[in-house]
């Protein structure tokens, strides 16, 4: 009898995978209106018929909105194991996590999440050890609990603090002030602050950034002049002092940071995500003013801290990979820069300072290595880190003697661990406990060729014992942008995936910084198809090698990563089986024209550029790239209503325009999610959305999971 029952039940998943049901189980798409918008660029008729998509207040765009929803909850809620995906994630995340706590005047604060709460709690304690109390709770911020704490700053003796929270995913801030000692709230609510750090000055005030309030949509309207403020405690927000910025001084992205002595301000300032201005002043004098430290964007350089009058910064001015220099506050132009850390053949990622020490990260091979450096710049050691993966960390004061840093690679979990300053000794200081054993994967990190014949690594993660026979469900992801490095990290949700037999490919494509800024500039630009034939190779790789096959190779990525799968797709529909393309920037020819996307152009250039630039966006923009009559792989595009870094009308028209031009049983839909942003808004709204990817990755692919089967 239970075999029959297995045997009729096994029938019916594998039947619901077949292309016949499959096409039986989807609803006809949505219609999507077809507008007469058409732009001439460089004598060019480009033809935009779901411009009106761009309208996100209208109701047209909110009823299409509703309808691709209805369709694809409804082919996602026929899945048989889609359920039991979201159970298994769940339990999964039902583990306590910590983060490194951190000294503010007479506490020890320290972020916690009991496994399965929205948002992480903020404690506090007095000892290092002693017992915590909950300080700020941001669960209790919103019913949904999709408000987050989105960052906190205290002034240096602790007694008061200014957080940001962020309503439902948007990167438009709000900030609160209150005193430590009772929690209470002490002046007005600033608001419309967006993409800002806040640097106190004593505990008199703070400084941020934020821009003008933009006329019509707070989603998508373009902000353009970044303003740096000083905001005086107790006085309306109207009556903050412009420090930098706005049209005196146009640039995209300003932000600052005090020195911990807070005599230095020092201010950082672009119109590009890639290459700044640096300015330095001494608050100390009644009479200074920003200095320029540097005064154009070519390359990009940071203040790791001033010794006494002596500048200390990471360039990589005349060093792509970065080095170390040092100048007096007195003469601090570029002519009288010194080398302090020369460049090596690793590419450094960032410093951090804690006991009058450096700590250097640097890339090697997409792995991490940090050396400790004195403010003379000698190497006084390597840190001896766990093992290969990822460390980040070391952040503290002058007089510390001790530091945290965290550790994880792709099977070892986020770890924090005490290190000694003088000793170079790490102790484990928290491991989280989970439903996982390390010891069933294996990682290894392989270098393909790509199209041109540039070596690229890739790391490849799986079940011991797996084999290779062509058949692994395989996901490929992959980001490829803006100097981003994409190193070995753990994921919760992604044990799901291993666990089940899956295959998990991340390689390091040109665009990142993982080997410096020749890296970076590899992938830019007029060298942006360098990104996408890297991808393409390292998926042309795993079939060669008969990880998976194309019936078996999911493609995945998220805002550039976005761009990446869906030009992909466009390119080489025949190479996967399903695309994954999240929060993607789909548009190339209008990015610019939304919120702080002109920002980007450094990496993309934009259609205004030239005739030559226009042409190369065109050709490879997903959404002008999809050819009518073509088989497209099984596509869930995903976006949410509060992104207003990549505004969804990217996603909107890629999914329009990718009904539109499809054959095949394939589905194509898109999944818009409410009340979230850029990234999920809550732990509830990321583990429905990966169990809804999984569940349609698998579906698509003809694949049941064992977890399914166990439950028959």
């Amino acid at each position: 009898m239970y075999k029959l029952q297995l045997v009729v039940l096994l029938a019916l998943l594998l039947g619901a995978c077949s292309p016949a049901e499959k096409k039986k189980s989807l609803s006809a798409y949505p219609v999507s209106e077809k507008g007469t918008v058409v732009d001439t660029l460089f004598g060019t008729s480009v033809a935009d018929p779901y411009r009106w998509m761009e309208d996100d207040t209208a109701s047209a765009t909110a009823n299409w909105v509703k309808a691709q929803n209805e369709v694809t909850f409804g082919f996602l809620d026929k899945i048989p194991y889609r359920e039991a995906l979201k159970t298994r994630l769940q339990a999964l995340y039902n583990y306590e996590r910590l983060s490194a706590p951190f000294k503010e005047g007479n506490y020890y604060y320290f972020y916690k999440n009991d496994g399965l709460q929205n948002q992480s709690v903020l404690y506090r304690k007095t000892e290092e050890k002693g017992a915590a109390e909950e300080f700020l709770n941001p669960n209790q911020f919103s019913k949904d609990g999709t408000t987050a704490l989105a960052g906190i700053s205290f002034t240096k003796d602790g007694s008061l603090a200014a957080y940001q929270i962020s309503e439902g995913g948007s990167d438009w801030r709000k900030v609160i002030v209150i005193k430590t000692i009772n929690k209470m709230q002490a002046e007005d609510t600033l608001r419309d602050v967006k993409f800002s750090g806040l640097a106190w000055k004593g505990n008199d005030g703070f400084y941020y950034s934020s821009y003008d309030k933009p006329k019509g949509s707070e989603l998508s309207a373009k902000t353009q002049y970044h303003k740096l403020y000083y905001h005086k405690i107790g006085t309306p927000q109207s009556t903050d002092q412009l420090i930098f910025g706005g049209e005196t001084t146009p640039r995209r992205y300003v932000g600052a940071g005090l020195t911990e002595d807070e005599r230095f301000l020092i201010v950082s300032a672009a119109t590009s995500t890639t290459g700044n201005e640096l300015y330095v002043q001494d608050l100390k004098d009644p009479k200074g003013k920003l200095v320029t430290v540097v005064g154009n964007f070519d390359n990009d350089h940071n203040v790791i801290d001033i010794d006494g009058s002596r500048l200390i910064i990471q360039t990589n001015l005349n060093a792509p990979n970065n080095k170390i220099v040092e100048v007096d506050f007195a003469s601090p132009g570029v002519a009288n820069w010194k080398d302090l850390v020369p460049e090596t053949e690793n590419a450094m990622q960032g410093v951090s300072t804690a006991g009058k020490k450096m700590f250097v990260n640097y890339l090697k091979d997409a792995k991490t290595l940090i050396q400790q450096v004195d403010y003379k710049g000698k190497v006084e050691r390597e840190v001896e880190l766990p093992g290969i993966g990822s460390a980040g960390g070391f952040g503290g004061r002058i007089g510390d003697q001790e530091v945290y840093y965290t550790f994880t690679s792709f099977t070892y979990p986020n770890s924090i661990f005490k290190y000694n300053i003088a000793s170079g000794k790490s102790t484990l200081y928290e491991k989280p406990k989970i439903d996982f054993n390390p010891d069933d994967y294996e990682t290894k990190q392989v270098f393909y060729t790509s199209k041109d014949g540039v070596k690229v690594p890739m790391f490849i993660v799986y079940k011991k014992g797996m084999q290779l026979n062509g058949k692994n469900a395989t996901m490929l992801y992959a980001y490829g942008g803006f100097s981003v490095s994409l190193t070995p990290s753990f994921s919760t949700s992604r044990i799901v995936w291993l666990e089940n037999g899956g295959i998990y490919a991340q390689p390091n494509l040109r665009g990142g910084g993982e080997y410096g800024e020749k890296w970076h500039q590899a992938g830019t630009k007029m060298n942006k198809q360098n990104v996408f034939d890297d991808f393409i190779a390292a998926g042309e790789y795993l079939i060669k090698e008969n990880y998976t096959s194309s019936q078996y190779l999911a493609i995945s990525g998220g805002s550039n990563g976005g761009l990446l799968v869906g030009a992909t797709m466009a390119q080489r529909p025949d190479l996967m089986k399903v695309a994954l393309p999240a929060v993607g920037v789909m548009d190339m020819l209008r990015y610019h024209k939304f919120t702080a996307g002109a920002g980007w152009a450094y990496d993309y250039g934009t259609a205004d550029d030239s005739k030559e630039m226009f042409e190369y966006l065109k050709k490879y923009s997903p959404v002008h790239a999809l050819k009518p009559n073509t088989n497209y792989p099984a596509t869930l595009v995903t976006t949410a209503d509060h992104d207003d870094r990549v505004v969804p009308a990217h996603s909107f028209k890629f999914a329009a325009v990718l009904q539109e031009n499809h054959v095949g049983n394939n589905p194509v839909l898109i999944r818009i999610e409410t009340n979230s942003g850029h990234g999920s808004s809550n732990l509830t709204k990321a583990i429905e959305g990966t169990a809804d990817q999984y569940a349609f990755t698998w579906y698509n692919m003809g694949i049941i999971p064992p977890m399914a089967k166990k439950d028959m």
